[in-house]
């Protein structure tokens, strides 16, 4: 029993040392917390630290957009690099090809100077003959890539039929291009100075080309004259020559017969028809003026040929055949003028005091073959002979009525009908 007793007394005495064991930690824990949380464990501080720590992830995600931005921002100016990049790269290829063009052109200019300057023995009487015929220009595409596309297409051995029109000739022009279809002549172009005239030849097949929109020529382009237009010729031209093209250029108030091409000679810069009328006018006299004051000397022997007609004349792509349009082009720039007047001044005027001349071969094309109206109106038609000569142009040059006998021309010598030309007169009304 006093064993009992003791067991139950020291089992008592435990309980009362967990208990006080307990307070204790409680104490000890609290005392902790107390120095660690001086404000409480749910204070302001700790509620300020939650929002810095939501703030913070606010401004992750906030960041993370800016980031996505500046990334297509980047890449678009990745890709602008880029494309500015292949066009320099385009540019850099075009200049280097401009280069060569010039270094090319230079050492053929070299080689034409050397050929040119060679010392050379005249040879027996009567067997030296001068230098006729002038070296072509190196073709250059880089004046107009456009134009080069289409003559590269268009052009046959590198020669080729230009026109300029506008809409004021538009009935001249479409039978100009049909007879021209007729001859089975393929090599021929309009340029088209307006749209009206654009769209005419886009409707009948004919090859065209327009230029770039130039204010100073589109004024005169689109509502000039004839002598206006014609004028512009010479500035249009040299691009033709420049691409290294022959040009047969052609008014529109003439009817194609014959291809002529096959009619060329090719060894001058300009073969050109005449407005002569016969071998005298067309090519050339020994005119002797007289004055009687004079006495002994009153006879003073000139030499006269009529003008070369600037409505139709083949020009080779040489230097002297470019120095000639920009001479003319610039005159008529200068000077209240008529094309074909200056045309001829600057062809035929040799140099002298205050004036340099031009170093341009020259030939007049058979006037019976490329014929002028008054040879056919005042001569050929009344001779039996002559009619049955066929000519390869006919250029309705002398007279203002030009469509009705355009079509009169075609009726006598394409469909047969020998009274065709009787009704009108040897000049105008």
């Amino acid at each position: 029993m006093a064993l009992g007793r003791r067991v139950k007394n020291l089992q008592s005495s435990l309980r009362g040392s967990q208990i006080i064991a307990a307070i204790g930690i409680g104490v000890a824990v609290g005392c902790v917390f107390a120095f660690l949380f001086p404000h409480g464990f749910f204070s302001t501080n700790l509620l300020t630290k939650v929002r810095h720590v939501s703030d913070s992830n606010s401004e992750v995600d906030a960041a993370s957009c800016e980031s996505t931005e500046k990334i297509d921002l980047l890449k678009s100016d990745i890709r602008r690099l880029s494309d500015k990049n292949a066009e320099l790269k385009r540019q850099g290829k075009e200049l280097n090809e401009k280069i060569r063009l010039a270094e090319q052109g230079n050492q053929q200019a070299h080689d034409q100077v050397k050929v040119l300057n060679e010392p050379h023995k005249a040879g027996p009487f009567g067997t030296v003959k001068s230098l006729r015929t002038n070296p072509t220009v190196v073709p250059d595409e880089t004046v107009n890539p456009r134009l080069a596309k289409i003559l590269a297409k268009v052009a046959v051995r590198k020669e080729i039929i230009v026109a300029l029109a506008n809409s004021n000739v538009k009935e001249m022009l479409e039978l100009w291009f049909t007879y021209i279809k007729k001859a089975k002549i393929t090599n021929y172009l309009v340029v088209a100075l307006d749209d009206e005239i654009l769209e005419l030849c886009k409707a009948n097949d004919v090859p065209v080309f327009q230029r770039d929109r130039d204010e100073s020529v589109d004024a005169i382009g689109k509502g000039g004259g004839n002598h206006a237009v014609s004028g512009l010729k010479f500035r249009i031209l040299r691009e033709f020559l420049q691409l290294g093209y022959g040009v047969l250029l052609s008014d529109v108030d003439i009817v194609f017969l014959q291809n002529p091409f096959d009619h060329l000679h090719r060894d001058s810069d300009v073969e050109s028809m005449s407005d002569g009328h016969n071998n005298m006018t067309a090519y050339g006299f020994n005119d002797v003026s007289d004055e009687p004051a004079m006495g002994w000397a009153r006879y003073a022997h000139t030499m006269r040929i009529w003008v070369f007609n600037s409505g139709f004349f083949y020009i080779r792509p040489t230097v002297p055949s470019i120095e000639l349009l920009d001479r003319v082009a610039g005159r008529l720039a200068r000077e209240d003028a008529w094309d074909q007047a200056v045309f001829n001044e600057e062809l035929f005027f040799p140099s002298h005091p205050g004036y340099i001349g031009l170093h341009a071969s020259k030939r007049t094309l058979d006037f019976y073959l490329f014929m002028n109206s008054k040879v056919l109106f005042k001569t050929v038609r009344k001779d039996a002979t002559l009619k049955k000569i066929k000519p390869v142009i006919v250029h309705v040059n002398y007279h203002p009525d030009k469509y009705p006998r355009m079509k009169a021309i075609v009726e006598f010598y394409l469909n047969g009908k020998q009274d065709a030309l009787d009704p009108f007169p040897d000049g105008s009304q």
